[in-house]
């Protein structure tokens, strides 16, 4: 198995037939040039140990040097064995509440971005688990499938707002519902859900029947309660200024509180724990103590080859070439002429 690190290198080879061009031209000129001062015979006689042979071993030299340093600088890599890799982890899904009450700045900067940190910093805790996310305000939306690709989820994560759904509203039970749907391996034996949320929820009544869904499903529900107790208002922005505060029927401003007792509720029902999230390395340890607890799933096995760097070898080379080219001298070499290796020998 090869394995080429800079391809980019190879156009570095164009030079071979452009030498070989510009050496075949000065030949042909050097050959009508002469005829013209004097007759070839003539010539050979004049400087009989000129060879005829020697330049054109001296490009091959020449060419084959370069050609070996471009190899070298291509850094060829040689799969010297096998080596079988396992992933072992957890399936975890974070639903992530992007209704309007999470824009409410009661913990700094407001109640979404920190729930995106905590997400965030959760994600850079994990070695080996699937990760899903799910955004929710007033019906649910799969942002992204289980995966292994944390870049991704990161992604994705810094991209949700509370613009993207037009459904407003807090429904919670709507977010378990489609959690369910993301846990595509029947062998896992640990599902955990988190619900990162303020708590605010407008199925109070069937979001306990999702939670008693999601356990028949062997997922596991934490939640993580983003947001004040004592509440703040919800800012009406545009282009990053305060134009008003979302106001009620009744003009009043409306305050939005973290709703600590719903999020403990549902994490009790769903064999959890909930997490108070206003201490972003305190909850972000908590849960990483918890994962690690569980038991971990080998879900992907892949083999991968170990591969060694061969540069050395071709650098060398194309350097033993080069140094040949320089110190072969075009006049003809006594013991080699005694060996009449280029048919040197006059008749």
């Amino acid at each position: 198995m090869i394995q080429l690190d800079e391809k980019i290198y190879f156009y570095l080879l164009a030079i071979v037939p452009v030498v070989i061009v510009l050496f075949v031209i000065l030949h042909i000129w050097k050959k009508r040039t002469q005829k013209t001062f004097a007759d070839l015979s003539l010539l050979k006689r004049l400087t009989p140990d000129k060879s005829d042979y020697k330049s054109t071993l001296k490009l091959l030299f020449f060419l084959f040097g370069i050609s070996f340093l471009t190899l070298g600088l291509v850094n060829p890599k040689i799969g010297t064995k096998l080596e079988t890799i396992k992933r072992e982890g957890v399936d975890i899904v974070f639903a992530v509440d992007v209704s309007k009450s999470m824009l409410a700045e009661d913990i700094a900067p407001n109640r979404l971005e920190k729930a995106k940190r905590l997400v965030s910093e959760i994600i850079n805790q994990l070695a080996s688990d699937r990760i899903g996310i799910i955004a929710y305000a007033g019906q649910a939306f799969p942002q992204l499938p289980i995966t292994t690709d944390y870049g991704a989820a990161k992604m994705f994560l810094q991209n949700m707002n509370t613009d993207m759904l037009t459904s407003q509203g807090t429904a919670i039970d709507a977010a378990i519902d489609l959690a369910t749907t993301y846990y595509d391996d029947e062998e896992q034996t640990n599902r955990v859900l988190f619900i990162v949320s303020d708590g605010e929820d407008h199925s109070e009544g069937s979001t306990l029947d999702a939670v008693e869904r999601a356990i028949e499903h062997g997922i596991i529900v934490y939640t993580i309660g983003v947001g004040k107790a004592k509440g703040a208002p919800i800012p009406i922005k545009r282009n990053g200024v305060v134009e008003s505060l979302k106001k009620d029927a009744q003009g009043e401003v409306v305050i939005t509180k973290l709703n600590e007792a719903v999020l403990e509720d549902i994490a009790d029902d769903g064999n959890g724990e909930y997490i108070d999230g206003t201490n972003t390395e305190e909850a972000v340890e908590f849960i990483k103590e918890q994962l690690n607890q569980m038991d971990k799933k080998e879900f992907e096995a892949k083999q991968f080859a170990e591969y060694k760097d061969q540069f050395q070898w071709f650098l060398g080379a194309g350097l033993l070439f080069l140094f040949l080219d320089i110190f072969i001298l075009d006049r003809k070499t006594k013991w080699l002429r005694k060996l009449n290796l280029f048919n040197e020998k006059e008749v």
